[in-house]
């Protein structure tokens, strides 16, 4: 961790804001927001149900599709980086396209998703952790033990300055996509599974077969996170050339992944009996495949991996609520306190201090009320990430056309105007496949009190956003 920019610790922005340090390269931006997404998380988690639940055999395709919207979105996105100077990601762009008051709620917005799946994704951590030590014949412990222990873990790192945060990450990423990706060679060099290679992907009815739409609400919620790269504008080196470059690799080495790994899962079981498997067994599937081609020993490694993927899941979260809390806070819409910046440090230690609280006291109502960590913690508090993040991403898709609509001469028709506006019909698709299978995403039949809560939160939220751009008169947004 570098300490030579002590003398830089009031560094402000051209509004006087005060401006975090770091030195993050478009490596480290990859990292932090490729570890947000979990890969081995998703390999073992969502892809399971895409397969049980979605289209089968043909549910890798549904990643290319996803991927290729995705990308759509960034060209816009990227396209307008250099229009947006502050940090603050979605609120920014927002701000500067649709003005003040839709800025701050969609900032509140994206601080509810973000607080939300950092806070939630402990209760798959805690039971995780706990299983892995029964695994070697510790005794049982309530889950919030271990989840205890992982936010004491990360609310140090937050505390520090950022390239910490990127090079804990870096190794954990490492270290989860290479056991996958031996996973994958020993399959392919094997010549697939018993029934060689599955051909769902390329095959037209297997892809619309089962539930298409279910396939691609798990497949959107695999790549939640991605969109922060523009968050660590201020401590990225070069952000204008650093963050979109960033954000396509991300995205592209996120969607390869979740498309050609799912495809070997479904190679390695076979495509008559996968979904089957894949029902029955959702949460062991990936375990039990690889020991199935790297013997007892890979299948160890996965659950250790598993355990640190959701923890790099969790840590990537946090640093992005935190910048958020910062951001909100030097513009003088939050308490003005969390928005300064450690004078060694260069970090947002109080904002990461604001985050851990949140964070703390939904963990602890979890406990003390008894939830299920899975079933109904993370199960909610996912519904509610998954709603704010892709309502996000459709208004920053609005936010961006209103913002290159006059820059068509300089960055052309398909940058400006045509591949954000398809791009925005993806995404706009997605959001109603999400309201459609909501009630089903947090554990309701049909629409009932989880369902309308998490929308009720959100019309809040966008509803404090010209309250509070009338109260508190923050300066500039964007």
């Amino acid at each position: 961790m570098s300490t030579t920019l002590t003398n830089t610790s009031r560094e402000t922005d051209a509004a006087g804001a005060p401006k975090l340090r770091g030195s993050l390269g478009v490596a480290s931006i990859v990292f932090i927001v490729v570890a947000a997404a979990s890969p081995l998380g998703v390999i073992g988690g969502p892809v399971p149900l895409g397969i049980a639940n979605g289209n089968g055999t043909g549910f890798p395709f549904t990643y290319l599709v996803v991927t290729g919207v995705l990308l759509l979105f960034a060209v816009g996105f990227t396209t307008a980086t250099p229009l947006v100077t502050a940090a603050g990601a979605f609120f920014a762009y927002v701000a500067k396209g649709l003005g003040r008051s839709a800025g701050l709620g969609a900032a509140f917005a994206a601080l509810l998703s973000y607080l939300a799946l950092e806070a939630g994704v402990f209760g798959l951590f805690g039971p995780g952790v706990g299983e892995l030590l029964q695994s070697y014949g510790l005794p049982e412990l309530p889950w919030w033990i271990y989840a205890a222990v992982g936010f004491a873990v990360v609310s140090a790192l937050g505390y520090f300055n950022i390239n910490l945060s990127g090079k804990v990450l870096g190794v954990l990423l490492v270290a989860e996509v290479a056991i996958v990706v031996v996973l994958d060679a020993v399959v392919v060099a094997q010549g697939g599974g018993p029934e060689g290679f599955s051909t769902g992907i390329v095959t037209p009815a297997e892809i619309v077969s089962g539930a298409p739409g279910f396939a691609i609400l798990f497949a959107i919620l695999s790549f939640v996170g991605f969109e922060a790269t523009a968050v660590f504008r201020d401590e990225a080196r070069e952000p204008e050339r650093t963050i979109p470059k960033a954000t396509y690799i991300a995205l592209v080495l996120i969607g390869v992944f979740y498309a050609f790994s799912s495809w070997v899962l479904i190679t390695a079981n076979g495509d008559s009996v996968v979904v089957e498997r894949a029902a029955e067994n959702s949460g062991t599937i990936l375990t039990t495949t690889t020991e199935a081609y790297l013997g007892a020993l890979g299948g160890h490694i996965i659950q250790v991996l598993f355990v640190t993927s959701l923890f790099a899941c969790i840590l990537s979260f946090h640093n992005i609520a935190s910048r958020y809390f910062f951001a909100l806070a030097s513009k003088g819409v939050l308490a003005r306190g969390l928005g300064s910046v450690h004078p060694r440090h260069g970090s947002p230690s109080r904002a990461s201090a604001a985050t851990s609280i949140t964070v703390a006291v939904l963990v602890a109502l979890a406990a003390v009320l008894g939830l299920d960590p899975i079933d109904q913690f993370y199960t909610w508090l996912g519904g509610i990430s998954s709603v704010g993040v892709v309502l996000l991403l459709v208004l920053t898709s609005v936010a961006v056309l209103v913002l290159l609509r006059t820059e068509r001469a300089r960055v052309g028709l398909w940058r400006a105007s045509v591949a954000p506006a398809l791009g925005l019909t993806g995404l706009v698709a997605f959001f109603i496949v999400i309201l459609f299978n909501l009630p089903v995403l947090v554990g309701e039949s049909s629409y009932g009190p989880f369902s309308w809560g998490i929308l009720v939160l959100f019309a809040l939220a966008f509803a404090a956003g010209p309250v509070v751009a009338r109260v508190r008169a923050p300066r500039d947004l964007d």
